[in-house]
Parts: C-alpha cells; structure tokens; sequence
C-alpha cells in the first residue's frame, strides 16, 4: 500500500494596501499658504484690539477728558488725532472681524474644496485609501476647531476693548449697534463655522474653484440676513408707551413701534412727529391716538440674544454639513471603490491526504 500526498497549493500573496496619509500634516501641507494668510490677519487684528484695549484707548478718554474741560470757555487744546485715530481703529477693527466669515467661506469654497475637485487632488487622495467620508471629514474638523479658535479669540478681545471704552470715550458705540452687537459676542463665531460649511457645500455642487469662490460667501451674506431678521424675535421682549409729546424711547434693538389708541389697539405710525409739532395733533386725535409704543430689547436681552442666533446658526451650520456629506456620498458612490481586503494567505494544507490501495 503506497501512501502519496496531495501537493499544497501555491499560496497567491494579496497585494498590501497602500499606507493612508496621516490627515492633519497632509492638510497643513496641503493649505500652507491659506493658514499662513489667516495667521497673519489673526495676528494683525489681535494686536489692534491690543492696542484699542490699551494705548489707543487710553489716548483717546485722555482726548475726550481735554475736550469735556473746555466747557464753553471757547476754542481750547485737546488731542483731536487720538479721538480720530482710536476711532478709525475701532471702524477697521470692528468690520474686519465681523467680515471673517465671508473669509472662511470664500476659502473655503474655492481652496479647500472646489479647487482639489476641479484639479483632481481630491480623486487622487481616494486612491490611497482615504474614503470620501474620511476625506471630508477631516476637511471640516480640523479647519472648523482653528475658525472657531481664532474668531472666537477676536470676539473675546474686542467686547474688552469696547467694554474698557463704552464709558470713557463719547462716541464709543452702542451695545445694540448692528456691527458692534456681532463683533462682541458669540454669533460672529457660529457664522464662520455656518460659512465654512456653506464653502464646502458650495464646493461640492460646483466642484470648481471660481464659482464656488462666489457661492460660498453668497450662502453665508444670506444666512447673516436671516440671522439679523430672526434676532429680535427669537426671545421676548419689553414694550414702552410714551406720551404723543414725547416721541419714542431710542434704545436697545427695536423689534416695532407705533401708535397706542384709546382702546389699546397698536397701529401704524403716520410719521408726523411729536404732538408738538404743527398739524401732528390733529392727525392723532383723527386716529384717536394717546400715544407711542415701542417693543424693543434693553441692554439685560444681550447675552439671550446671542445665545439664542448663535444655537439657530449653528443649527444650520449642522444642516449643511448633513447635507454635504450625502451630497458626497451620493456622488461618488459609482465612482470610489473602496479597498479590497487582502486575502488570507494558507499556511498549511487543508487538503486531507489520501490513501491509495497498490494493487
């Protein structure tokens, strides 16, 4: 009896994966240029509002305590380029950190996203290994905790220059000043995260640089709109009725005014003026008015006023980043593949061993 043994089969080795690139140097390496600008534009802005917050701002209370001494006494000394130049700062300041979101989303609209879908990068970092979900990921997470570092920084340096100033300086603006209401508390930061979501969005349906260059900001101009619109309305607020010869009480952010009849009832203003003023009598008493109203927020609705824009931006901000990942998905679902496992390679037969019986 002949015992022979079936030969083992040639184990075929899988081809080994290609090694993922390590996502946070490869989008430092690939953005250096845009994160080299936006260090530059945080720093500039962090030391101007140094700069208000300190020197400048002293400089010019000093300005303004020379110009209130002079009283009536006729022409006098004060520092009028220190009022002047503590102002301009302020101006610049204050519209260049309320303008970062329109930043973000044009960067990142057309570098972050549209120009690596146009050039093909993109495709190229799938090949690799890294899915398109991985891929977008990472292009969100890590920009949007810089965006959200740095603006939030800038916010936190500038409501202390305004707050250090309100009271020293006479032409400090108001709390409720559209521009100074954002550049002070947290709705600038959730509106640069809402405006980095809308660029990658704006991305990802052009899939070209210059007009996801143009959507992206566009997006984020509508969402400020909206924003501004939503704010009085999003918490509760005071009313005020003042007399006909009084007019209305100017504070706080207005959310309507009008006229109060004897009945109570709120009607539109006609626009006359005080009763003072002549013919406005007579145009109240046809309207039976007894006089103004006007719901507004004080100064106390600050911090619900922004809490409750910032939750509603962020809110979208999350929309859109649902929306761009199955966008994605949905686009390159035909078109990635996604690597193969490798095979397992035998070690040994499992082929059992026959016995053959010699004749």
């Amino acid at each position: 009896m002949k015992h022979t043994d079936t030969p083992a089969p040639t184990p075929t080795l899988a081809s080994a994966p290609a090694p993922q690139p390590r996502l946070l140097p490869w989008l430092l390496r690939l953005h250096r240029p845009g994160l080299a600008v936006w260090a530059g534009l945080v720093a500039v802005l962090a030391l101007a509002l140094l700069a208000m917050w300190g020197p400048l701002g002293a400089a010019a209370a000093d300005g303004w305590r020379q110009y209130r001494a002079c009283g009536d006494s006729g022409p006098c000394g004060y520092d009028q380029d220190a009022i002047i130049r503590y102002r301009d700062v302020y101006t610049y300041t204050t519209f260049a950190v309320i303008g970062l979101p329109f930043l973000v989303a044009a960067w990142a609209g057309a570098a972050l996203v549209g120009r690596e879908l146009e050039s093909g990068t993109a495709h190229l970092a799938w090949t690799t290994g890294l899915s398109p979900t991985r891929w977008l990921a990472a292009k969100l997470a890590a920009p949007a905790a810089l965006i959200a570092a740095c603006t939030g920084l800038l916010v936190l340096l500038h409501h202390l220059a305004w707050s250090a100033n309100r009271h020293r300086i006479d032409t400090s603006k108001s709390w409720a000043d559209s521009p100074t209401l954002h550049a002070n508390g947290p709705t600038t930061v959730a509106l640069a995260l809402a405006g980095l979501a809308a660029g990658v969005l704006a991305g990802l349906l052009w899939r070209r640089t210059l007009p996801a260059l143009v959507a992206g900001p566009g997006f984020t101009v509508v969402l400020r709109f909206a924003a501004d619109l939503s704010m009085p309305h999003l918490w509760p607020s005071v009313t005020r009725v003042t007399g006909l010869d009084t007019g209305y009480v100017m504070e706080g952010v207005e959310v309507d005014s009008g006229l109060v009849t004897a009945d109570g009832a709120h009607i539109a203003d006609p626009g006359c003026g005080p009763s003072f003023v002549d013919g406005c009598a007579e145009v109240y008493g046809k309207l039976d008015a007894t006089g103004f109203y006007r719901e507004f927020h004080p100064e106390s609705h600050y911090w619900p006023l922004q809490l409750t824009t910032s939750a509603l931006l962020l809110a979208v901000a999350a929309g859109l980043v649902v929306t761009a990942f199955a966008l994605l998905r949905r686009s390159t679902a035909t078109t990635h593949t996604p690597a193969r496992t490798p095979a397992r390679i035998p070690t040994r037969t499992e082929a059992p061993a026959r016995e053959e019986a010699a004749v």
